[in-house]
């Protein structure tokens, strides 16, 4: 420790702990003797004391007991007490001995002391902490809103200690599965029995609130945990997710009110985190569509591996200005460049790529939402999701680029609409560029996934604060979620392990129905049925009741991922074929949206439009 970093708080504390030692010496003298230390043995007491000051000093400044704080005195601040304190009981008598000062000095002492000392120097800490602690917190512990906290693991204990210093809420009680707490108490809060008993408790205790402390636990456990207490007419709130605690990004306290994305949540994703370096670190990676919510997130993941450079390409100024801005402040070492292109414009392409020679290509750019792209903009979905494809594909060969990685879209799957249609089209154009030798094409599909632009969740949240109605287009429509951060993780995972020509499938769970999520978000929100209705508006324009994630005539193999699957669909697309394509997509003209799903279907022949 510098001598700068010795304040007045450690210099008292230091002084302490030197007192202590002697003290613990003295006490050690007077319990031997039964309280009376006979006029012989009290010279030899003196000398002791005198010797084991400085000797104690020296040890407690060598082990850096005084860069701590007492108010936050914790294990392995005791820990260092008890190894300065072991290493002084056993230089004393030796250094004694050395000094022939060891005659008069009782064998119990030699036990006693270190004992007495290390319980003054850990106590005082203990006790200091506990009054600070009680000082700045304890008024506080009754003033807050009661609540029931459902689960009892490890996260749970940490959230009752920053309920106790907390002036919003008051821990009245803990519900949990597992039948061996029932009855145990954690930091003073009785664990009452299992999570189906809320109702009983919030009627008994008159609650309102209920934290959800289950952050570890699965999205089935969550769920039914969330709709027991909102059952009992409870406020339901949540720690956050596991992730995010281990990260650091977040601390228990952050305690929020749950949302429908904590239901659907899925399993944690574990990545080949070895492969993935290989695939990014110290490498130029270029993400297209790196404003949008995929290509962000993309943009993210990627930066966790520390690439070279970073380009971000993207065609909406506003986007790529906040994630260049949030990259500056965020993560500062990073090496970026922002680019603003159209992936249509193909001298804006080559240049781009020219300039960066990016060996790891990211297309997540695509016109994505589908009763937009229905009609009088299906030309420009086509232009954009396919020529686009094409054009970047051919400039990703010419510059060397090493894997090329196309985010699809379960809507790509025997496809109804113009944007799947041509999101499978653009898969084609990837299988059809996709040679022995170069650039390695990979495709990968997935579903919905939470919170992006044009979901339905941010759509029925505003919907529900407006009072209603929440509008669904039909009964029995189902979709596939993930969130964004697995969609992203799982598109670099394909990436790694894809060698080219593949179509990579998420394994995207159990598909929810729409009317249930509207459910779920209406009685989340703390309302029922009675007081947001639901509204059925028809199917809209190339709408499915059922979105599949593989399509006729295609077969999948297990990969060693198991959230990824591999089809590949013998399309026996040649040359010739991509150069039709290519003179029909580059048409100078702005064909009616009849005849350009006619076209479609062409090159598209599971295409079966809705109308």
């Amino acid at each position: 420790m510098k001598p700068a970093d010795f304040n007045h708080r450690a210099l008292f504390a230091f002084l302490h702990d030197v007192v202590a030692s002697a003290l613990a010496w003295g006490l050690a003298f007077w319990l031997r003797f039964n309280l009376d230390v006979p006029s012989e043995f009290r010279a030899s007491m003196w000398n002791t004391i005198v010797l084991t000051m400085p000797l104690h000093a020296v040890l407690f400044w060598t082990f850096g007991l005084y860069r701590g704080i007492w108010r936050y005195a914790s294990l392995p601040d005791l820990k260092r007490i008890l190894v300065a304190c072991m290493i002084g009981a056993l230089a004393l008598p030796t250094l004694l001995v050395l000094l022939r000062g060891a005659d008069n000095v009782p064998r119990s002492g030699y036990l006693l002391a270190p004992i007495l000392l290390m319980l003054m120097m850990g106590g005082s800490r203990l006790a200091y902490r506990a009054w600070k602690e009680k000082r700045l917190y304890g008024r506080l512990q009754l003033s807050g809103e009661p609540v029931l906290v459902l689960g009892a693991g490890d996260i749970t204990f940490n959230l009752l200690k920053e309920i106790e210093r907390s002036s919003e809420w008051h821990a009245v009680g803990i519900l949990d599965d597992d039948p061996a707490s029932h009855g145990r108490v954690i930091l003073g809060v009785r664990v009452l029995g299992p999570i189906d008993s809320v109702k009983k408790f919030a009627e008994s205790m008159q609650l309102k609130h209920a934290i959800i402390s289950l952050p570890s636990a699965s999205a089935q456990v969550r769920r039914r945990a969330a709709e027991l207490a909102a059952d009992a007419g409870l406020t339901v709130l949540t720690v956050p997710p596991y992730d995010d605690l281990l990260s650091g990004k977040v601390t228990v306290s952050q305690v929020r009110r749950i949302e429908v994305e904590d239901l659907l949540g899925r399993e944690q994703v574990v990545l080949d985190d070895a492969g993935l370096h290989q695939l990014l670190t110290g490498r130029v990676v270029l993400v297209t569509g790196a404003g949008g919510s995929i290509g962000a997130e993309l943009a993210r993941q990627i930066a966790r591996y520390e690439p070279q450079l970073l380009v971000l390409f993207e065609q909406n100024e506003y986007a790529l200005y906040r994630i260049e801005q949030e990259f500056s402040a965020e993560l500062p070492a990073l090496r970026i460049a922002a680019v603003i292109g159209d992936v249509r414009n193909q001298s804006r392409i080559d240049a781009t790529l020219e300039q960066y020679h990016p060996e790891v290509l990211f297309h997540a750019a695509a016109y994505k939402h589908v009763p937009l792209m229905e009609n009088e903009n299906a030309w420009e979905a086509v232009q954009n999701n396919v020529l686009g494809t094409l054009r970047l594909g051919r400039s990703a060969q010419a510059h060397g680029v090493g894997k090329f990685v196309l985010v699809s879209t379960d809507k790509a799957v025997n496809p109804t609409n113009v944007m799947g249609a041509s999101k499978r089209l653009a898969e084609r154009v990837c299988q059809a560029l996709q040679n022995q030798d170069g650039t390695r094409f990979l495709m990968v599909r997935f579903g919905n996934v939470l919170g992006s632009t044009g979901s339905v969740i941010p759509k029925f949240r505003e919907q529900i604060a407006r009072g209603g109605p929440v509008t669904v287009t039909h009964a029995e429509v189902q979709r596939y979620f993930m969130s964004i951060p697995e969609a992203a993780q799982l598109v670099l995972q394909a990436g790694w392990m894809g060698r080219g020509g593949e179509i990579f499938v998420l394994e995207m769970g159990e598909a929810v129905k729409i009317v249930d999520l509207a459910r779920d978000m209406i009685r989340m929100s703390g309302f029922s049925e009675e007081d947001i209705r639901i509204e059925f508006t028809g199917l809209r324009p190339g709408e499915k009741l059922y979105e599949e994630l593989l399509a006729d005539g295609e077969t999948t193999q297990p990969t060693p991922h198991p959230k990824l699957r591999v089809a590949r669909a013998h399309d026996g697309l040649d040359a010739a074929w991509l150069e039709t394509l290519e003179r029909w997509i580059s048409a100078d003209s702005n064909p009616r949206p009849g005849s350009v799903k006619l076209g479609l279907a062409r090159f598209v022949t599971e295409y079966h439009p809705a109308d």
